[in-house]
């Protein structure tokens, strides 16, 4: 069993490595999903990320197909008392947004399609400024009290935002974020640090980055003149053209030759030793590339690795 991280103030131990299920139901199908949770679990991890929006229906329509696999592979598995199962609430395509009525209703579905009575870390996906921090912080509260929702945590929100609906929470003694999830990445600092993660680390909250390798690019397969199948390939490939960029590639390739590793394992130790990050989460559409992803549970770098890389991508 690989090592546990306690997510925050929470009763969460998790891998120090959570698996991505955003390419379940979209890039990998049923079989493939169900291979990469089985190696995944296997290997000892534990963590699965999700959200209602992930994947595709049977009808090709986006929505959960990811959640409906993940629910019917823990089914099949017995496994439901062995994975801490992340999702989220507020870009279905029929539940957009965080009024009250709209997370009452996005969380019996996921609930639904899970087969589950209870999920363990429930995101607001996107913040939703229409809403008051109170009401959407008052009605996750709800959903923990009747043991629906074990913790509650947050993405792609601002700093004033996330700091008020903590302040709430410690005010009237509500459910209170225990996590955020955040773009960032080695190619993508200032999405996180700064403001963001000055109130996470304030707030003793843990962050799990999502993009943890820059939709592929920081794996090392993009490189100028060749070309990947991928559905994130254009994402992926904008960091070609950029200087920072190119200064990560070639350190990465550097560290990495160095330590005998893959680019990516090395790219997800960079980010798992960062302060405030307890797990970044990558996915994996095929059993072939966990092992890399896994690796870095692993890997420890150096004071001075850890330097030149954040140098590099400065």
């Amino acid at each position: 069993m690989t090592d546990r991280r306690t997510l925050g103030s929470s009763d969460l131990s998790v891998s120090p490595l959570c698996l991505g299920a955003n390419v379940f139901s979209w890039s990998a199908d049923e079989k493939a999903t169900f291979a990469v949770l089985d190696a995944y679990t296997a290997a000892g991890g534990n963590f699965v990320d999700t959200s209602d929006s992930y994947g595709r229906l049977a009808d090709g329509s986006k929505g959960s197909g990811s959640e409906l696999l993940i629910g019917q592979w823990m089914a099949a598995r017995g496994k439901r008392d062995d994975v801490v199962v992340a999702t989220k609430v507020g870009s279905h395509p029929e539940y957009k947004g965080l009024a009250p009525e709209t997370i009452r209703s996005a969380a019996e579905g996921s609930l639904r399609r899970l087969g589950t009575d209870r999920i363990d870390l429930y995101y607001t996906h996107f913040d939703d400024e229409s809403v008051p921090v109170e009401d959407i912080i008052s009605t996750l509260d709800e959903l923990v009290k009747a043991g629906k929702v074990r913790h509650i945590a947050a993405s792609n929100i601002s700093p004033e935002r996330l700091s008020a609906s903590l302040a709430f929470s410690e005010r009237e003694g509500l459910a209170r974020y225990v996590a955020l999830q955040p773009h960032y990445n080695l190619v993508s600092r200032d999405t996180y640090e700064g403001e963001l993660q000055d109130v996470v680390a304030r707030g003793g909250l843990s962050a799990l980055p999502y993009f943890a390798l820059a939709a592929g690019f920081l794996t090392g397969k993009y490189r100028p003149g060749t070309t990947v199948e991928s559905v994130r390939a254009d994402r992926a490939a904008a960091h070609l053209g950029t200087e920072r960029g190119q200064k990560v590639l070639a350190e990465l390739d550097a560290v990495a030759q160095e330590r005998g590793a893959e680019l990516a394992t090395v790219a997800l130790a960079w980010l798992a030793q960062r302060p405030t990050v307890a797990a970044p989460i990558a996915s994996a559409r095929t059993v072939e590339q966990l092992p890399a992803l896994l690796a870095a549970q692993d890997l420890r770098l150096t004071d001075e690795e850890m330097a030149r890389l954040t140098a590099a991508g400065a």
